[in-house]
């Protein structure tokens, strides 16, 4: 068995061309593949990247929408009663939730 060296790889000559051909298309499907898919990987790190970024400008946008609001104000000066009013709130919900 005797081996060449292309320029790319090592492809192995067995004295069977179909083989061989078959071989070689294959091994540069892989690499076409391959090539795609650090493409693909890349644009999706970009993206997932950029959309972090833009929830975490958002999320800071809605903690001080919150903290100008009165609702904010009210649930930072009345903890207790904002507790109590949400426990109503969910005792009433899940009655009329039942009877339907």
């Amino acid at each position: 068995m005797t081996t060449s060296t292309n320029s790319k790889n090592l492809t192995s000559t067995s004295g069977t061309p179909i083989s061989d051909k078959v071989t070689e298309t294959l091994h540069h499907s892989v690499d076409t593949l391959s090539g795609h898919a650090a493409t693909a990987e890349e644009k999706i790190r970009n993206t997932a990247a950029a959309s972090a970024e833009s929830m975490g400008e958002k999320q800071l946008q809605a903690r001080q929408y919150w903290d100008q609001s009165a609702v904010g104000k009210y649930t930072k000066e009345n903890p207790v009663a904002t507790a109590g009013i949400a426990f109503a709130a969910g005792m009433l919900l899940t009655t009329f939730l039942r009877r339907k």
